[in-house]
């Protein structure tokens, strides 16, 4: 490896030891037993160090071609990520999906727990739990100080998910991960204290939101152009014409929903309408699973059968990446997401579900698409094969660039992937990916239109109030015409939008960007492109933005 990689490698050591909570969720042993300092000064440091290593990278020649790729996905990242932080981002963005808080609270999910020692560190990390968050309190006063707060909406949604998940009746997530814990260790009653300390210090955090944030925070959810077009780079790694993406989410949106209309005559007869469809496939008992054991253990099955399909055939898929656990997490937040594995691959790649409250009977065409996603060929293929690539990428490469465009890009792509294959061809299983890609395509116009507060067109394809401004009322009831989703699970959608400016388009966008990047290497491939090797030399990059990304693969 040239000077590059070895500075990654440098940064990557570096930054776990400013970093024990990210170290966990990357899988560097180690930190476990320690949290994140989230004091000013504690930020401030993390940021010198990615400014101290920026000003290096940029001084060093690379030495051959994958080099020239990992400096340009560094300078790209390190560079918005201090932007981010410079412009008071980093510092006050708390939201129903990601603040100091969430990523205190999911660190648990991903830490080992058998075994004395991995219980010590469980019990270490929630007795250390309340001065975590009393040192993000300090940075959270001080941002708000200096005009950088998050809006009062979201203040108030946040501290009521502080309320369920310390509810002993609701997700009692702290006292719910020691109960069997303690019961077994000899280090019972430091993992109760620790609970104890934690769901208290929770609780109270719930309700400085509640008292002291949220009256400082912004009345508009609407993050404005400026901010916006930060948000937005960051999330795609590639600069985009805003006001054409969002013309175009309307052109996308009417393109889905025309062939969605096909597949549901299909579905339920000539002339049948898609909730004529949807509602035929809810009534069908063979696509019904009820509780939710029973439904992670038909994503399990699945995602391995998936995987014992595709390997040697579409993809070669390295032997530690052939396993996935899907897990049911501990909070009902609505959310569904995927977990890296640990850099030795002792913690596998994991597919979560945040089952919102009361929801028990699962739909199983509309979750196929969910299982491609998620597992084989989305997330877990590309960021286990990553993982993986220690003689190709280095250190920073493997375990710390995730790009939400690229990655949720990428996702995407793999679910319309598995429909060119045949894996779709059940017309209730194509439904699922159609509704799917129509939410997402949904995201992008009320996304940007939310935040840009742009008018909706006056000859859009829907008729949906032409002329008038966005506004988040118009926003739900656009969703709601539009996405064939549980309203408790909507509802979370639109205010993880409101609160995570431009991260919700990065997926549809994303997408785009992945299949125009298809459509130049056949260009210039001709008759010697192949599928195949397209997607293993794209892989083999590594997470990069998506600009970055266009330009390595010119270069193949």
């Amino acid at each position: 490896m040239g000077r590059i990689d070895d500075l990654a490698n440098r940064f990557v050591a570096d930054w776990a030891a400013l970093s024990p909570t990210g170290a966990t969720y990357v899988g560097i042993a180690g930190y476990d037993d320690r949290l994140d300092d989230l004091s000013p000064d504690g930020y401030a440091a993390r940021a010198d160090l990615t400014r101290r290593t920026l000003a290096e990278i940029d001084t060093i020649e690379p030495e051959s071609e994958a080099e020239r790729t990992a400096q340009e996905a560094m300078q790209e990242r390190l560079g918005l990520e201090l932007d981010r932080y410079a412009a008071g981002e980093t510092t006050s963005e708390v939201s129903v999906i990601t603040s100091g808080l969430h990523e205190l609270r999911m660190v648990f999910d991903l830490m080992p727990t058998e075994g004395e020692q991995a219980r010590a560190n469980l019990a270490a990390r929630l007795n250390l739990f309340p001065s975590a968050l009393e040192e993000y309190k300090t940075t959270l006063r001080e941002a708000a100080a200096a005009g950088q707060v998050s809006s009062r909406t979201q203040l108030i949604e946040v501290a009521k998910q502080c309320d369920a998940w310390v509810d002993p009746e609701g997700d009692n997530v702290f006292h719910g991960l020691v109960e069997r814990l303690s019961e077994e260790s000899t280090l019972g009653s430091e993992l109760r204290r620790g609970a104890a300390a934690a769901t208290a210090a929770t609780a109270e955090f719930g309700q400085f939101l509640r008292t002291e944030l949220a009256p400082l925070g912004r009345e508009k959810q609407a993050a404005g152009r400026e901010r916006y077009e930060l948000a937005s780079q960051y999330f795609l790694g590639a600069r985009i014409d805003l006001d054409e993406t969002y013309a175009w989410g309307f052109t996308e949106l009417a393109r889905l929903e025309a062939d969605m209309r096909t597949v549901s005559a299909q579905i339920a007869g000539p002339g049948a309408t898609i909730d004529e469809a949807v509602a035929a496939l809810d009534a069908d008992p063979a696509r019904i699973i009820r509780g939710r054991d029973a439904f992670r253990d038909w994503m399990q099955e699945l995602a391995d059968q998936t995987i014992s399909d595709l390997n040697g055939t579409h993809f070669d898929i390295p032997e530690q990446v052939r396993r996935i656990e899907c897990m049911i997490a501990p909070t009902s937040d609505g959310a569904i997401y995927y977990t890296g594995p640990s850099e030795d691959f002792a913690r596998p790649g994991r597919m979560w579900w945040a089952v919102p409250s009361g929801l028990t009977d699962f739909s199983t065409w509309r979750e196929v698409t969910t299982v491609y996603h998620e597992g084989v060929p989305g997330h877990h293929l590309q960021i286990g094969q990553t993982v993986v690539r220690a003689e190709l990428l280095n250190r920073w490469q493997r375990l710390l660039c995730w790009v939400s465009g690229h990655g949720e890009g990428w996702a995407l792509y793999a679910e319309r992937l598995m429909d060119e294959l045949g894996y779709l061809d059940d017309p209730g299983n194509r439904l699922g990916m159609l509704d799917g890609q129509a939410l997402r395509a949904a995201r992008v116009i009320v996304d940007i239109g939310m935040h840009l507060e742009l008018p909706i067109p006056k000859d859009n394809p829907f008729d949906f109030h032409p002329g008038e401004r966005w506004t988040p009322e118009l926003g739900w009831e656009f969703l709601r015409a539009h996405c064939r989703v549980p309203d408790e699970m909507l509802r979370f959608e639109l205010n993880r939008y409101l609160g995570w400016p431009g991260q919700a388009p990065s997926y549809k966008v994303g997408e785009r960007i992945w299949l125009q990047a298809r459509e130049e290497a056949k260009a210039r491939k001709g008759a010697d492109f192949d599928l195949r090797e397209f997607h293993r030399q794209a892989l083999d990059l590594g997470g990069l933005g998506l600009d970055p990304l266009r330009r390595a693969l010119a270069r193949l």
